[in-house]
C-alpha cells in the first residue's frame, strides 16, 4: 500500500472531494478507499480532510418508508426527557440530560410538587 497523496488546503485538483462535497452533488463514497488528503498548517498540528474520487462515486441511496420510520422514532426518543417521561417538544440538551424544568426544579419543592405543574 501506498502512501496517500497529500494537497494543502483548497489546491485539490479536479476529481477528488470530500464527504460533504460529494453530499452536496448527490453522491456517496460508495465503499471506496480514500484517494488523497488536504492538510491546513495549524500550530497544534495540520487539520486534515479525507478526498475521495468524484468519478467512482455511487448516487446517494433514497429514504425508504422504513428509514423515514427509524429517523422520526429516533428524533421522537431524542425530545423525550428521562425523568418525568413527557415530551419536551424539542431535543433535550445532552448537557442537562433532561428537560429544563426537570433540570432546574427546585430541590426542596417549595416552589411547586411537579417540574410541569
Amino acid at each position: 500500500m501506498g502512501a496517500l497523496p497529500v494537497f494543502r488546503w483548497r489546491l485539490a485538483p479536479d476529481g477528488y472531494a470530500t464527504r460533504r462535497q460529494l453530499r452536496a452533488r448527490g453522491l456517496r463514497p460508495g465503499g471506496q478507499c480514500v484517494a488523497a488528503q488536504l492538510e491546513r498548517p495549524r500550530r497544534r498540528g495540520p487539520l486534515v480532510a479525507y478526498l475521495y474520487r468524484v468519478d467512482l462515486a455511487k448516487p446517494v441511496r433514497p429514504m425508504t418508508p422504513g428509514r423515514w420510520a427509524a429517523l422520526a422514532a429516533a428524533n421522537r426518543a431524542r425530545r423525550v426527557c428521562p425523568a418525568c417521561r413527557h415530551d419536551a417538544g424539542y431535543v433535550i440538551p445532552t448537557s442537562l440530560g433532561t428537560c429544563v424544568p426537570c433540570a432546574y426544579a427546585d430541590p426542596d419543592g417549595s416552589e411547586g410538587s411537579t417540574p410541569h405543574g
